[in-house]
C-alpha cells in the first residue's frame, strides 16, 4: 500500500505554495495594508459629513481593527495558513462558516480589483485624454494582474515599491502639515489649530459621527492580508507577531494622525471636501500652497490603486487556493506551477471577473459605472462580516488551545471580555446600518449575497457529511 500511495503522490499535480516572500516584503505589506484610496480620497466626504469629530470615527475604526488584528494574530501564530480566518472559522465554527466567509472574501477582492482598475483608468485618461478610458481600464487590468503569474517574490517586490511610495507620500504629508499646524510652514493660508473648534467640533451632532464610524470601518480592510501572505514566507509565526504588534502605531500615525492634521488645517465645510473623488489630502495640499497638488495626489492615488489591485488579485487567488485544498472549491484550483509554487488556475479564476468587468467598459448598452456600483453594493458589509467571524473564531479557538494545554504565543488582551465587546459592537453596527438610509442598499445587497453563499455552504457541509458516512 505504501508503494501505491507513493506512486499516486508522484502522479498528483503539485499543490504547494513557495516560501519566497522576504521579511521586508511582509513588513511593507503590513504597513500598506491600511493605506488605500479610502484614506486619500474617501476621507474628504467623511470629514464633510461629521465635521472635525471625524477624527473620533477614525479612532473608533482604528481601535476595532487593532483588536481584530490581535485576535487574528493569536490564531495565525498558533497555525499559519494561507486561508487565514476562513480556515480558522472552519475549525472553530464549522465547515459551512469557513466556506461562507472564504467565498465572500474572495468575491470582495475580485470586485475591488475591477473597481481599482476603473479608478486607474480614469486617472490615466485625465493625463492622456486622447486615449479612451476603456482602453486604460483593460490595459491596467491585464498588466497588473500579470504580476501574480510569476514567482510570489515578484508580487512582494512590486508591492514593496508601490507601498513605499504611499508611505513616503504620507510621511511627507504629515511633516508638512505638522509644520503648518505649528505655524512654521511659509506658504499657503492653512495654519494653526483654529478649524478644529472654530465652527464646533461636532457641528452635525452625534448621529453624523455614528454614521461616519459605519463608513470608516470598511477603510481598514486589508490589514489582515499579511496573515495570508505570511504562509509564503520563512518563519511565518514570527512575521505575524511583528505585523500584529506594529498595527497600533501604523493606525495611529497614518489614519488618526493625518485626519487630525487635516481637520485642523481645512474647514470641515469646505465645498471641495464634499466633491466625489476630490480628496481631503489634495485640498489640504492646495491650501498649503503646494504647487501641482492635483498632479501629485493623482500620482499617489494611482500607485495606491495599482498596489491595491495587485494585492487584491494575490489575496483572492490565495483564498481560492485555500478553499480548494479544503474541498470547498474545484480541486484543479489548488494546482501550483512546479518550481514557483504559484497557484496558476486560482489566479486565472480570480482575474477572470476583473477582466469581464473591464470588457463591459466597451459595451454600448451597459454603463460600466452603474455595473460597478451594483457589484460593489454586494460587498458593502463583508468587512464587518469578516471581523465578526474572526472574533467568534478566536473565542472558540482560544478555549480549544487552552483545553489542549498548548502554548499561545500572542494572546488577545482581556480575554474573553474584550472579544465579547467587539462582537457586540459589530452586531450593533450591522443592526444600525439596517436603519440608516444611506446603508440600507448595502445591507440588502450584501445580505442577499451572503444568504446565497451560506445556503451553498450548508449544502456542501451536508454533502460532505453524507459522503463521510
Amino acid at each position: 500500500m505504501d508503494a501505491v500511495s507513493a506512486e499516486q503522490a508522484k502522479q498528483e499535480p503539485e499543490s504547494k505554495l513557495s516560501a519566497s516572500l522576504k521579511p521586508r516584503h511582509l513588513t511593507m505589506m503590513s504597513i500598506a495594508g491600511v493605506i488605500g484610496g479610502a484614506l486619500f480620497v474617501g476621507s474628504g466626504s467623511v470629514i464633510h459629513s461629521a465635521g472635525p469629530a471625524a477624527v473620533l470615527a477614525y479612532l473608533a475604526g482604528g481601535i476595532l481593527v487593532v483588536l481584530i488584528m490581535r485576535m487574528l494574530g493569536e490564531m495565525a501564530t498558533s497555525s499559519p495558513d494561507t486561508g487565514s480566518f476562513s480556515t480558522y472559522a472552519e475549525r472553530a465554527i464549522g465547515r459551512w462558516a469557513g466556506f461562507t466567509i472564504g467565498w465572500l472574501y474572495w468575491w470582495f477582492w475580485v470586485i475591488l480589483m475591477a473597481w481599482e482598475a476603473y479608478v486607474a483608468g480614469t486617472i490615466l485618461n485625465g493625463w492622456f485624454p486622447e486615449v479612451s478610458v476603456n482602453v486604460f481600464v483593460l490595459a491596467a487590468t491585464l498588466v497588473l494582474i500579470s504580476i501574480n503569474f510569476f514567482n510570489v517574490k515578484n508580487y512582494g517586490e512590486f508591492e514593496f515599491w508601490f507601498a513605499l511610495i504611499k508611505v513616503v507620500a504620507i510621511i511627507c504629508f504629515l511633516a508638512v502639515c505638522s509644520l503648518a499646524v505649528l505655524s512654521l510652514w511659509p506658504m499657503g493660508e492653512a495654519r494653526g489649530f483654529s478649524n478644529l473648534t472654530a465652527q464646533g467640533f461636532m457641528p452635525n451632532g452625534i448621529e453624523s459621527v455614528v454614521v461616519a464610524i459605519l463608513g470608516v470601518m470598511f477603510a481598514f480592510l486589508g490589514a489582515e492580508i499579511v496573515t495570508i501572505a505570511a504562509s509564503e514566507a520563512k518563519d511565518p509565526a514570527n512575521q505575524i507577531v511583528k505585523a500584529t504588534n506594529s498595527v497600533v502605531w501604523r493606525v495611529c500615525l497614518f489614519y488618526i494622525g493625518s485626519i487630525f492634521l487635516i481637520v485642523c488645517l481645512v474647514p470641515w465645510n469646505d465645498p471641495m471636501m464634499a466633491q466625489s473623488g476630490y480628496g481631503s489630502y489634495r485640498r489640504t495640499l492646495e491650501l498649503l500652497g503646494i504647487p501641482y497638488a492635483e498632479l501629485v495626489m493623482n500620482f499617489v492615488v494611482l500607485t495606491s490603486v495599482s498596489s491595491c489591485m495587485i494585492s487584491a488579485h494575490y489575496t483572492a487567488s490565495r483564498m481560492l487556493f485555500s478553499l480548494s485544498t479544503r474541498g470547498d472549491a474545484p480541486r484543479f484550483l489548488k494546482i501550483t506551477r512546479t518550481g514557483t509554487g504559484v497557484p496558476v488556475f486560482a489566479i486565472i479564476a480570480s482575474c477572470s471577473v476583473a477582466i469581464f468587468v473591464a470588457l463591459i467598459n466597451f459595451s454600448e448598452t451597459l454603463r460600466p459605472k452603474d455595473v460597478l456600483d451594483t457589484l460593489m453594493n454586494t460587498t458593502g458589509m463583508i468587512a464587518l462580516l469578516v471581523y465578526l467571524v474572526i472574533a467568534f473564531s478566536q473565542l472558540r479557538m482560544r478555549r480549544k488551545l487552552e483545553a489542549e494545554g498548548k502554548d499561545i504565543r500572542l494572546k488577545m488582551w482581556l480575554f474573553p471580555w474584550l472579544t465579547y465587546l467587539v462582537i457586540l459592537f459589530i452586531i450593533g453596527s450591522l443592526v444600525t446600518m439596517a436603519f440608516v438610509e444611506e446603508y440600507q442598499v448595502l445591507v440588502i445587497s450584501t445580505g442577499a449575497a451572503a444568504a446565497v453563499v451560506v445556503a451553498l455552504g450548508m449544502l456542501v457541509h451536508m454533502r460532505a457529511k453524507k459522503l463521510a458516512r
